[in-house]
């Protein structure tokens, strides 16, 4: 065997780099401690003074802590997982050791078909295997709680500390239980192009189960993760196209002061669905939207001239008086997502198709209203450039 073969054989064994920021880190390593410590004191108050042979704390409940909290993405974390596995290795583990006189051959056995009620039962959590043997190797004051050993330790601190990672995890914004797309669901919002189908779920399904080993990871979550990988590196080719060569120049604007009658009235003449709310600067203050708007019309004329007046030809477009009131300025959201003229429009695919954006102003050099980017001018713009390289290749 050359030195080559062996050293890469080594090199084998090295681990491979984490993608985790730091600050994730810290979150899930306070979670792993805020989770292990409820868990105990937990049982501290629950069991009377009586039951000292009752541990507060089971060795696999540390590892079960590893993957709520560190991992709470992958499959062997979920609810159904840590309940499902540990409560059938339990009982698999207390039966094996009543049944089987030899401690290592009992736990070879708990361990072998704690595996395989798991894999039938769907609940695969690698914690599960030490809570077999615990059962079987956990000693006198384990094995006097003969099948009490399911229901207290095992049963009580899954419990505990999966209560505990699903409070931390949403106090902290992240989401657990984790739930993957749906197969029904689009992966990203209509109308914002995509790139050629390569692959179908089913095709990816079929590939998982042609491997002899199972992957860490959820098939829609892979599937989410390969679509977008396709995105990135489709959406890499239009770099050079920025904002300034799709966005539309000339852009319907209302200030804080037009009334909401009028902004509606100027969203159906020009057929938009929403306008930037511009100040005297003419820096973008809001924008409002039809939805916005919608708030302020009432649901039937506010008195007898308003309901005259609407049956008047050439009247029917006067304001209710509690419309005309209304002011765009006191309707529209403050929180706006810009971009600069520069910007490659390959950056905004991601904006239009993660978060539902149907519209984004673009600013000049002095953050002044420049243009604006509808979805059509984003797909109008990937178009002409797809075209054109298509001409620059034949």
């Amino acid at each position: 065997m050359s030195r080559s073969v062996v050293a890469r054989w080594f090199a084998s064994f090295m681990p491979a780099t984490v993608a985790i920021r730091w600050s994730e880190r810290v979150r899930s390593a306070v979670g792993a401690l805020v989770g292990i410590a409820l868990t105990g004191t937990a049982m501290r108050l629950l069991l009377p003074a009586s039951d000292v042979d009752v541990p507060l704390l089971v060795a696999p409940m540390g590892a079960s802590a590893v993957l709520l909290f560190g991992v709470p993405a992958s499959p062997l974390a979920q609810p159904w997982s840590i309940m499902g596995g540990n409560l059938v290795s339990a009982v698999v583990g207390v039966t094996c050791a009543s049944l089987i006189a030899n401690p290592v051959y009992a736990a070879a056995t708990a361990v072998a078909l704690a595996l395989c009620a798991m894999f039938a039962l769907r609940c695969v959590h690698p914690p599960s295997g030490a809570v077999a043997l615990t059962a079987v190797l956990g000693g006198p004051a384990i094995h006097a709680l003969g099948y009490g050993f399911v229901l207290a330790p095992i049963a009580t601190q899954s419990a505990v500390l999966l209560g505990a990672a699903i409070v931390y995890h949403n106090l902290t914004g992240h989401r657990y239980p984790h739930a993957a797309p749906k197969q029904d669901q689009p992966v990203r919002a209509p109308g914002v192009p995509a790139p050629a189908q390569t692959f179908a779920r089913a095709d990816l399904e079929a590939v998982l189960r042609g491997r002899s080993e199972l992957l860490d990871i959820d098939t829609g979550d892979l599937e989410a993760l390969l679509r977008d990988v396709q995105l990135q590196a489709w959406s890499r080719s239009f770099d050079e196209l920025t904002c300034a060569d799709v966005m539309s120049r000339d852009v319907v604007t209302v200030s804080p002061a037009t009334s909401a009658w009028a902004a509606l009235k100027r969203l159906e003449r020009y057929n938009i669905k929403s306008l930037p709310v511009m100040d005297e600067r003419r820096h973008v203050a809001g924008i409002v939207t039809r939805a916005d708007l919608a708030r302020a019309r009432p649901r039937k004329p506010a008195g007898w001239w308003d309901r005259g007046v609407a049956l008047v030809p050439g009247f029917g477009g006067r304001a209710p008086a509690a419309q005309r009131a209304v002011t765009a300025g006191s309707l529209m959201s403050r929180s706006v997502h810009t971009v600069h003229v520069s910007t490659p429009i390959a950056d905004l695919v991601p904006v239009f198709a993660n978060y539902g954006h149907h519209h984004i102003p673009v600013l000049d050099n002095e953050r002044r209203l420049a243009g604006i980017i509808t979805q059509a001018d984003l797909i109008a713009g990937l178009y002409r450039q797809s075209s054109r390289e298509q001409r620059l290749a034949a």
